[in-house]
């Protein structure tokens, strides 16, 4: 195992952050694989999978079975797990700017498409090479601003020319899920049964540059530019594995998820090994302009009468929103038939607010697809 360590900008004297890297496997193994937890600071499940990982590949490591570099950055966001008022941890947005942690990593698709011009050709490894390489070469041109600047930038310095990439978060109170596109769908199907994933959501862009389109969109706006004329593979793809609810911190749970991830590793072919079986895969994969944002019109406060991973008919209720001071019921229902994947952890609902997420099949919805 390899640590690194990558300072961030102090945005005031005696105020620097690092990002800690651990790197597994042969250095110049010719497959690279990034996984970081905790990007929403205020996420824990993957902070802790990310440890068990951490031990688990040490001795994989010493047994001379991983195949690939492995990548591991156990807390993405330094900045915000620093963030805590009054007792409450506020691990999504920056205080500063008011963005959140995980959108708007930086584009530069159109700055590589123009670099690679006049350079590809018939071979499509010596292409993808080439792509890796402008890449690389644009991010350690890049200069950060900002301490969120600075942060964004070394994450995708460190995960810009791997194979995989695997963000892990989690939601409210949710079951395990994931995003990521229907490109990578038939590579990352066999993580989602691993998992026991009960919604997979694809979507080519979601909108918001998140650090997980941010490699996708890449190489998909490329072979969009070039595809007709030059052979360009899929270079890198991107999962975010939402790995159930905040309050799911547990060594049993951490140790189950580790061992999917670890399994699909192996049939990935970045572990050597048998691969294990594959589990059947609970729900189908879904349109993420298919998700219904389940909202209130009214405030009150919220009683859920359905649980997360509940399949849910069209216009069944989900909650109730009860006026403690008329008395006043009102009912809160699904539109489409779904898995309600995801529901929010507030009890005191205000007019407008979301209070869960339900996985349709059909897709109804455009432009920006992803929560605040």
């Amino acid at each position: 195992m390899r640590h690194q360590i990558h300072d961030l900008l102090a945005p005031v004297p005696g105020t620097a952050r690092q990002i800690h890297s651990f790197h597994f496997g042969p250095e110049q193994a010719q497959g690279k694989i990034y996984i970081q937890a905790s990007l929403h600071a205020d996420e824990m499940p993957g902070m802790l999978v990310a440890w068990h990982l951490k031990q688990r590949l040490a001795e994989l490591e010493a047994a001379g079975r991983l195949s690939s570099q492995i990548v591991l950055v156990p807390i993405a966001n330094p900045v915000g797990l620093e963030q805590v008022l009054m007792d409450v941890p506020l691990g999504r947005y920056e205080l500063e700017s008011g963005q959140n942690f995980n959108r708007w990593f930086v584009d530069l698709s159109e700055e590589i498409g123009n670099d690679i011009e006049g350079k590809l050709g018939d071979d499509p490894q010596r292409n993808l090479e080439l792509i890796r390489t402008s890449l690389r070469n644009a991010l350690a041109r890049q200069t950060a601003a900002t301490q969120l600047q600075s942060q964004r930038l070394t994450l995708q310095r460190l995960a810009c020319d791997a194979d995989m990439v695997l963000d892990l978060h989690c939601d409210f109170e949710s079951v395990v899920h994931l995003y990521t596109t229907p490109e990578a769908w038939p590579q990352v199907e066999p993580l989602a049964c691993y998992i026991e994933a009960q919604a997979s959501l694809l979507a080519t862009d979601s909108g918001g540059q998140s650090f997980d389109e941010c490699f996708t969109l890449l190489w998909w706006q490329l072979q969009e530019r070039f595809g007709e004329h030059f052979a360009i593979p899929l270079g890198s793809f991107s999962v975010t594995v939402e790995l159930r609810g905040q309050g799911d911190v547990n060594h049993p749970m951490a140790s189950r998820d580790c061992q999917a991830l670890l399994d699909y590793l192996v049939q990935f072919g970045a572990i050597v090994g048998e691969p294990a079986a594959l589990p059947p895969l609970p729900f189908a994969a879904s349109p993420l302009a298919g998700v219904e944002p389940v909202v209130t019109p009214v405030g009150g406060l919220l009683v859920y009468t359905a649980q997360a991973g509940q399949y849910l008919d069209a216009g069944q209720q989900i909650a109730e929103i009860i006026d403690p001071i008329t008395d006043r019921v009102t009912s809160i229902c699904c539109t489409a038939a779904g898995v309600m994947y995801a529901r929010s952890l507030r009890r005191m609902a205000t007019a407008g607010m979301v209070i869960a997420h339900v996985a349709g099949a059909e897709a109804y919805r455009s432009g920006y697809l992803l929560s605040p």
